[in-house]
């Protein structure tokens, strides 16, 4: 039975040059590097990933929204109300919000 011999899809001369590029160029020139090779961004990336030459871009550290986090106001609601308040973590902020002021409201009284 003869072997069929592996199809390749970069040659060592295509890792050099890319390689090169990817160091003059960086993740914005991915683009480029891929039209340059004849590859979609996507295989590029990912043989620069099996190499160990692409770096991750850091990605952009979301914008707290003002007011305290749904756990938070879970875990006020829970110091107020006479019920188990674990079901409410598909509810709105703005609903635990009304819950604890109306039970706050009653054990105030």
């Amino acid at each position: 039975m003869a072997e069929t011999a592996k199809k390749v899809n970069y040659t060592e001369a295509d890792v050099t040059k890319m390689t090169s590029l990817y160091e003059e160029l960086g993740n914005e020139g991915m683009d480029q590097i891929a039209e340059t090779l004849g590859k979609s961004v996507r295989s590029v990336r990912a043989k620069l990933v099996r190499e160990g030459i692409y770096t991750a871009p850091e990605k952009k550290a979301s914008a707290k929204k003002d007011g305290p986090t749904k756990k938070e106001l879970l875990v006020e609601l829970e110091g107020v109300a006479p019920f188990p308040v674990g079901g409410f973590m598909g509810a709105t902020k703005e609903a635990i919000g009304h819950l604890i002021a109306e039970f706050g409201r009653k054990t105030d009284a």
